[in-house]
């Protein structure tokens, strides 16, 4: 599915390269041997994978600074001369937003402005993925699959910043790179579990925290249904596409990379399969939500999978397995970051072998 061959010594840009994704994306590309660099935040979550695993040696150089500073963004850019660009900064928290809701939108959407007129200008670019969310959609809760030409919208800051980032993304490209050789697409991607996932109130992180140590765990809207995926399953999705972009204007657009909607969970489920894997006597009991939260969320992924030859390869519970087993090594070798380092490696080989 995947050319190791195009990667090979490509120069590619992460933002938000210090988050959960980012990491992922840093270690793949950096087996695939390309060049690596990352624009970002410090990881603000204790502990922390990118910072905590010591990362940084993966990449060729990295820049600390805000998505929101234009200015710093665009020397940056111009500096390194990226062919490929993922966009991943964001505020990615549905129930930060609630908090910091004008942080939020200035993060996603005017950070995500940023990134394309930082790109506008430079020849080098040839490939840009822009990474949104499958909350993107206006959800109506009538259980139906969402396709790439469906309605946009959200009832909560997060998600309304992030369908105004498919749209300021759409606008921009039509208005100022429909002739240039930067081709651009957007994916969106359902929830994502793995190992080194810290985000505040995820959860499988807080499941794994909890059942390790044997302590109870409250969770809310247990009934909620979502479409757990394991996150080296998009990643590998995003790289497909951007190696279809680098030359070809028929990828740019919306893609769709999700699991079926057969394998959605519950958030009950969930932490009763978390107990279960990591053979834990944690109690469960139930906190009620305090914020709206969907019930229900999948996508239609007939297109990534007609054109891509993209799919999830992964059931629910396997996928859950491989993020239960990473934390449960972590916390077995807290002491030794490089073996941890050594294991996410084997799980993305392992992963891989689907691929070559």
């Amino acid at each position: 599915m995947i050319n190791k061959n195009f990667w090979k010594n490509k120069k590619v840009l992460i933002t938000g390269h210090t988050g959960f994704k980012g990491s992922w994306l840093t270690l793949i590309l950096s087996m695939l041997g390309a060049k690596v660099y990352g624009y970002a935040l410090s990881p603000i979550s204790k502990p922390n994978f990118f910072d905590g695993l010591k990362l940084r040696k993966y990449l060729k150089k990295e820049y600390r600074d805000n998505i929101q500073n234009k200015n710093k963004l665009k020397k940056v850019v111009n500096l390194v001369k990226p062919n490929i660009v993922f966009h991943l900064a964001a505020q990615s928290s549905v129930l930060q937003s609630y908090q910091t809701p004008e942080d939020t939108i200035k993060t996603n959407l005017i950070g995500t402005y940023n990134i394309l007129d930082s790109v506008r200008f430079v020849s080098s670019v040839k490939s840009m993925i822009i990474v949104t969310t499958d909350k993107v959609y206006l959800n109506l809760e009538k259980k139906k699959k969402f396709r790439e030409d469906d309605h946009l919208g959200g009832y909560d800051i997060y998600s309304g910043s992030k369908a105004c980032c498919e749209v300021i993304t759409h606008s921009f490209l039509n208005s100022f790179l429909k002739k240039s050789k930067c081709n651009i697409a957007s994916v969106r991607s359902g929830n994502c579990i793995g190992g080194g996932d810290w985000t505040k109130d995820r959860i499988v992180k807080d499941c794994a925290e909890s059942f390790i140590k044997n302590k109870p765990i409250k969770i809310r809207s247990p009934e909620a249904s979502r479409p757990w995926q394991h996150v080296l399953e998009p990643l590998f999705g995003y790289l497909k596409l951007a190696e279809k972009l680098y030359t070809n204007k028929k990828f740019v657009g919306s893609w769709n990379f999700g699991p079926n909607f057969k394998n959605n969970l519950k958030v009950l489920d969930v932490a009763k399969f978390g107990i279960k894997v990591l053979k834990s006597k944690s109690k469960i009991f139930f906190n009620k939500p305090k914020y709206y939260e969907s019930e229900h969320l999948s996508l239609d992924n007939k297109k990534s999978f007609k054109y891509l030859q993209w799919k999830t390869f992964l059931k629910p519970k396997d996928a859950l397995k491989l993020a239960f087993d990473w934390y449960k090594f972590y916390y077995d070798n807290i002491d030794n970051k490089k073996l941890v380092v050594k294991f996410t490696f084997l799980q993305i080989k392992e992963y891989t072998k689907k691929f070559f």
